[in-house]
């Protein structure tokens, strides 16, 4: 709908003063919201045409009250033209705030972003991982996009977000990108974030997420069977580049390290036990939660092998997250796996395949992948068959006593 602008002069004559003169005050009225201030000039009621709103005459007096009027006009219909076309948000208070200098500014959506994710950038490896971070940057960009694309706007105030607004951010998320429901999920989680920092700075008072369901589903986690991290193990690369992420993937599948932990690992983290083992003792670069992972013999064997090369106290050469992404799915695709290599994906195959189908406690799981409740593990660790089978002979065999008894019986 099409707003209502007007601006209007009238005389304040209740306000007449002892030579006669009445201050001249300007109204500015929009979509039937209306302000007034003064103009700080006093005109003589006899000398006004309140059909005109202006002197009459020719006097010096008239005609500079006139220009008054009509550079004040023109001004406030400029202020209303660009605030229109920069914000699309336009007040009779705020049109008379700008005017007269007064305005405070309002904090937008993308800037308030960009100092947070500045912010939060100086926490890389304090209390966030350069992971998390990179998500809220993700985050920006698309709302970036997302303002040009579906408002036209460059930013947005924030008390111009509402329901509609996540609701169309969400659309957008899977129209331009065909997200899955929790990496949509992540994007609104990150948004959702930032509109609690308006609101405990006071920018907002109104939180549009109220009834806005931002619930991650339980999904089905995929892991590699056996046999494919074999394939893996025996597949020999003619670039050293794959054959170094696949060796960095192989080294998580078998530790159950996150791509942010083993990118951290360090000669530090490497440390002999009195038994005189080998473990990684370090903490998660997610949740700064400790955790100890006794080294079996196929990661000691990828250590040794980069240990000459390793730089800055590194211990492998671990490349950026798109670059090892991309390279994932390329070693997929030459081995002949059907699925989905990605980082995550080696630690669901260590708590699967490595550990929990040979016997390993769920506990112990839980502690290696440096979890804070088991119920995570139990998400990650996703029990197949084989291991229903192998626990049930194992089962058998403590009550084949019983069953000799029971054949005796019957």
């Amino acid at each position: 709908m099409k707003s209502t602008f007007r601006v209007l002069f009238f005389l304040k004559r209740d306000k007449q003063k002892s030579n006669g003169t009445v201050p001249l005050f300007c109204r500015i009225t929009v979509d039937g919201q209306e302000v007034s201030f003064g103009m700080k000039c006093d005109v003589h009621p006899k000398y006004w045409d309140i059909k005109t709103g202006k002197a009459t005459g020719r006097t010096a007096e008239a005609v500079k009250i006139n220009s008054l009027v009509d550079n004040t006009k023109a001004a406030i219909h400029r202020i209303y033209r660009n605030l229109q076309e920069r914000d699309n948000y336009v007040t009779a208070e705020r049109l008379r705030n700008v005017f007269l200098g007064t305005e405070i500014k309002q904090q937008t959506l993308l800037e308030l972003f960009d100092r947070q994710n500045r912010e939060r950038k100086l926490l890389i490896g304090v209390s966030i991982c350069q992971t998390n971070h990179s998500c809220y940057v993700r985050t920006h960009e698309r709302l970036i996009d997302f303002l040009w694309k579906w408002y036209n706007l460059s930013d947005i105030p924030l008390r111009e977000i509402d329901h509609k607004f996540i609701c169309d951010f969400q659309a957008y998320l899977v129209t331009n990108y065909g997200l899955a429901h929790n990496t949509q999920v992540k994007y609104l989680s990150n948004l959702r974030y930032i509109i609690g920092v308006a609101i405990g700075k006071d920018y907002i008072s109104k939180n549009p997420f109220i009834n806005f369901s931002t619930q991650y589903q339980n999904s089905n986690r995929g892991f590699l069977t056996q046999d494919e991290v074999e394939v893996l193990i025996a597949f020999r690369f003619k670039e050293e580049e794959l054959e170094q992420a696949r060796d960095i993937f192989l080294f998580c599948c078998f530790t159950g390290l996150s791509y942010s932990d083993v990118a951290a690992l360090s000669r530090e983290h490497i440390q002999l036990s009195f038994g005189g083992k080998t473990w990684i003792k370090s903490r998660r670069q997610k949740t700064d939660t400790e955790y100890n992972i006794p080294l079996l013999s196929i990661p000691q064997l990828i250590l040794e092998k980069y240990a000459i090369n390793s730089l800055c106290g590194k211990v492998l050469p671990v490349p950026d997250y798109p670059n090892y992404r991309n390279r994932l799915k390329k070693i997929a695709e030459i081995c002949g796996i059907d699925k989905n290599i990605t980082s995550h994906l080696a630690r669901h195959t260590f708590a699967t395949t490595i550990a929990l189908t040979k016997g390993v406690p769920i506990e112990t799981v839980s502690k290696m992948l440096g979890h804070t409740s088991i119920k995570t593990t139990q998400i990650y660790a996703k029990v197949i068959s084989s291991k229903i089978g192998s626990d049930m002979d194992l089962l058998a065999e403590k009550l084949s006593g019983m069953e000799e008894k029971m054949a005796v019986n019957f």
